[in-house]
């Protein structure tokens, strides 16, 4: 008899995403108690039998400080239940930004955070990690590894939603989805040059583009964080005539100041994927994760 994995929430709070999956019959549900104590200790239980069962975590790690000793507890208390095979779907994944020592002192934290991650699973699936200075994400990670793109179903998005777009990269480091994106819809795009002056001010410069006014402009990056880039490439657009972009991110790694600050800045809209929870989501990745994650 086929027994189909189970699938578990962790911090994804019963979320959109969890149920498309859940709903997809490809799974069976599973249950957990995770609390914490009146000291701030965790406490937790693994509900279901798991005995020899292929498992399967979707993890919501956004602000991982306060999940990832709940997370390895709830690994280890699956291991105690001899299970067969424990993968994690971590649709962002935390701490791939310091990826080398910019002052002496540091710790190369997505190093370190793989190396604790890595001996407690038997499989990492994720979704556009910040792989800047890595080539691959087995750079860092020993364990069995699955990373998945977003570029198709946000060009996707944008080709359903957008008339005559123009997409642009705001930096170098985005290059590969302004280029990507723009391939499978058939549009231009453009990529612009940064400059960070600090953790919140940026300087952009754009390559004059008069010719492409007429166009809607689309913003893509992996990661918005503070908004600073967007904002303020959204003034330089502005200054050389186009109308207020649509910004669009995979991870919506944003404070709620830093997001009502880019809400409240010069742009039409803010898109993001689902791959954290928060109130822009708006292009859904749980068909990419059911065909190409839970297929591998």
């Amino acid at each position: 008899m086929h027994l189909k994995p189970i699938l578990f929430d962790f911090f994804y709070g019963q979320d959109t995403l969890f149920s498309e999956l859940l709903n997809s019959g490809q799974f069976e549900k599973g249950e957990t108690d995770i609390r914490r104590f009146p000291d701030g200790e965790s406490y937790v239980r693994v509900l279901s039998q798991c005995k020899q069962r292929k498992v399967i975590i979707l993890a919501n790690l956004h602000h991982p400080d306060d999940k990832f000793l709940p997370l390895l507890f709830l690994f280890q208390a699956l291991r105690d239940q001899d299970v067969k095979h424990i993968t994690l779907i971590s649709p962002y994944l935390p701490y791939m930004r310091q990826d080398k020592r910019f002052h002496d002192g540091e710790c190369v934290t997505s190093a370190q955070f793989a190396s604790l991650l890595s001996p407690a699973i038997d499989k990492i699936i994720t979704i556009d990690p910040h792989l800047h200075r890595y080539s691959s994400l087995s750079e860092i990670y020993s364990v069995d590894n699955l990373v998945l793109k977003a570029d198709n179903t946000i060009a996707e998005w944008i080709k359903q939603n957008i008339k005559k777009p123009l997409i642009i990269g705001p930096d170098s480091e985005s290059e590969q989805w302004a280029a990507a994106t723009a391939e499978f819809i058939d549009c231009p795009y453009l990529v612009l040059s940064k400059e960070r002056l600090g953790d919140r001010e940026v300087k952009i410069s754009t390559p004059h583009a008069g010719d492409l006014t007429d166009h809607t402009p689309v913003l893509v990056d992996d990661i918005i964080s503070t908004g600073r880039t967007m904002i303020e490439t959204a003034k330089v657009l502005n200054a050389e005539g186009f109308r207020p972009p649509v910004c669009i991110g995979v991870h919506a790694v944003f404070s709620e100041r830093d997001y009502n600050a880019l809400r409240n800045s010069a742009v039409d809209r803010i898109i993001t994927c689902n791959t954290i929870p928060h109130h822009s989501n708006g292009i859904d990745i749980a068909k990419l994760l059911l065909r190409e994650a839970i297929t591998n």
